[in-house]
């Protein structure tokens, strides 16, 4: 069995030295602590040090993962995390060959992001009732996850001095870096209710910073948020299944439908790159074409 230690220093690097965010870090060392737990197996070849890890050893390990029925895009995102775990050990000197040079796996097609409608935003959205705690609360999570299109992670981890009712803004601190987001103005009375109402109220004690807690009066996790979001989309009778990145596609495309450019949503949704905002450009092309096909007479 190879040495759990190697992921310990691997994930300092990856905290130290890439700065990456939890969500990556995560998902970097669940891929490399599931390869680590297959190497042990029966259905390995033996595998008791880093070193011993060969090019075959890769090939047989994304075999295996096949006939497990893992998913092609689950495939590919374990083979992109081993790649970068044996690039660190290469380049730190604990291997001398990199078993992953020129390892292929099947390429994933890229689905576009699934949006809702106005009309379904507007049903998801009317959903919570201000007649207590939950409902102000649940109300002022929903307007401003689609007035702003932030991350849930991001969501969850403001803090209610991120919060400008007086200027219409938030302060967002994704991704080591701080972005400031314009709210409308249902967005900003849905917010002004439930902080002055209602949020001194929920919480466990009186110095949380934390701008949305649960019941208990704790932050809200991801976790909570998430049945919060299908608690709503069940009670809209939606059909769609809704996800909180659901709210953040939708609010990219419709600002893109409605004259936004594209280096001003790349700024709100934190994009590093452009081409990760120019997807929604294809998504908005195609929703026109769809309309055109079902509305043109000569279609």
């Amino acid at each position: 069995m190879i040495d759990s230690a190697y992921i310990s220093e691997f994930q300092k690097y990856l905290t130290d030295e890439k700065h990456a965010s939890k969500n990556t870090l995560s998902s970097y060392i669940r891929d490399i602590s599931q390869f680590f737990m297959y190497c042990g197996t029966k259905e390995s070849v033996e595998v008791n040090d880093v070193c011993d890890v060969c090019k075959a050893d890769i090939e047989r390990y994304i075999d295996w993962m096949t006939k497990n029925g893992k998913s092609t895009a689950t495939i590919s995102r374990s083979v992109a995390s081993l790649k970068c775990f044996f690039s660190y050990l290469l380049i730190y000197g604990k291997i001398t060959v990199n078993p992953l040079h020129n390892i292929e796996t099947v390429k994933t097609v890229k689905k576009l992001p699934q949006i809702l409608t106005n009309r379904e935003v507007e049903l998801l959205l009317e959903q919570p009732e201000c007649t207590d705690m939950k409902g102000y609360r649940d109300k002022a999570m929903l307007e401003l996850l689609y007035a702003t299109g932030i991350r849930v992670s991001e969501l969850i981890s403001l803090n209610k001095d991120d919060v400008n009712l007086s200027t219409g803004l938030i302060c967002c601190r994704g991704n080591e870096k701080e972005r400031m987001i314009p709210l409308y103005p249902a967005a900003i009375k849905a917010l002004s209710d439930y902080i002055t109402l209602v949020r001194h109220q929920m919480l466990a004690f009186p110095a949380e910073p934390a701008l949305f807690v649960n019941m208990s009066g704790e932050r809200m996790s991801r976790q909570g948020f998430w049945k919060i979001i299908k608690h709503y989309q069940e009670k809209a009778h939606i059909e769609k299944e809704i996800t909180p990145h659901t709210l953040r596609h939708s609010f990219a495309a419709h600002l893109l439908e409605n004259g936004a450019d594209l280096r001003s949503l790349q700024e709100m949704l934190g994009h590093a790159d452009i081409s990760s905002t120019q997807v929604y450009t294809q998504l908005v092309k195609k929703q026109l074409k769809d309309v055109y096909n079902k509305s043109h007479p000569r279609a």
